[in-house]
């Protein structure tokens, strides 16, 4: 089964969404992940596809053209207060440029309301045809393989799954395998990249690393092989900031060797039956 790799957004975030597109096809990459929902951050561009109609049209265009497809959108996050109808025109953005999955963490320690929350954008997102993918973050509320777990199970979707960031999954010290536990199906992608084998004892320090300075795959001290053989065969997002490295190569050739770093640490260590 030939492995398939998407280009994240965080990888290379100041390449607007056409440009995105363009850049991954020459680069190699068969999708790209994206990200129309804005959430506000400092520096963070506003690429907000659904009141942005030339950028929407550009990017539909820019698909059409390449071929390669829309893997994913983020990032619906539940936090305090949210309305997750706010998410909607993202996801008729998602449906309509053929994307697949949204991406969800939980930044409210209210497990109730994470709950419901939760529970209300999967049920937003099931016309749409999109599953809703939800993933642990060392610096969110929910930061955990087991919290993670626990809402998918109290939430009870048959569009809701877990997604994996092998980054945010060493820095959370769980046991790899737990990864044994888990439905197959709840898998449908990962985010790959690569980071030192000390975990950072900050929370600044860690939210720096994960934002701007992850490793290329297999340069790094994380054991990837063992995380990436216990999840079936799914494509990889290649999730790895290195705001350095991206402004001295320039985001096309960053690109193209973080793609390249990955296919030659998977080849080395090819999946075990």
């Amino acid at each position: 089964m030939k492995k398939q790799f998407s280009l994240a957004h965080l990888t290379v975030l100041d390449s607007p969404p056409p440009e995105m597109v363009y850049l991954a096809a020459r680069a190699g990459y068969d999708f790209v992940s994206i990200r129309p929902i804005y959430m506000g951050l400092p520096g963070e561009p506003n690429y907000e596809l659904a009141t942005n109609k030339k950028m929407m049209r550009e990017t539909k265009k820019a698909l059409s053209d390449t071929g390669v497809k829309l893997l994913d959108i983020e990032l619906a996050r539940i936090y305090d207060g949210v309305d997750p109808n706010k998410y909607l025109p993202a996801m008729e953005v998602a449906a309509e440029l053929g994307g697949k999955h949204i991406l969800s963490s939980i930044w409210t320690d209210d497990r109730n309301f994470a709950i419901e929350r939760f529970a209300e954008v999967c049920d937003l997102a099931k016309p749409f045809g999109l599953t809703v993918e939800l993933e642990f973050v060392p610096i969110a509320s929910i930061n955990n393989l087991a919290g993670t777990l626990d809402i998918l199970r109290a939430v009870n979707r048959g569009n809701a799954g877990l997604m994996i960031d092998i980054h945010h999954f060493h820095r959370s010290k769980d046991r790899i395998e737990d990864l044994d536990t888990i439905p197959t199906e709840w898998f449908r992608y990962l985010h790959l990249c690569d980071a030192p084998i000390d975990i950072p004892d900050s929370k600044e320090e860690m939210t720096r690393v994960l934002r701007e300075e992850r490793s290329y795959v297999g340069e790094g001290g994380i054991d990837i092989a063992s995380i990436v053989n216990r999840i079936p065969e799914i494509p990889y997002s290649i999730e790895l900031p290195n705001l350095k490295r991206s402004r001295e190569l320039g985001n096309e050739e960053f690109a193209r060797r973080c793609l390249q770093s990955a296919k030659d640490y998977l080849s080395k260590y090819p999946r075990t039956s």
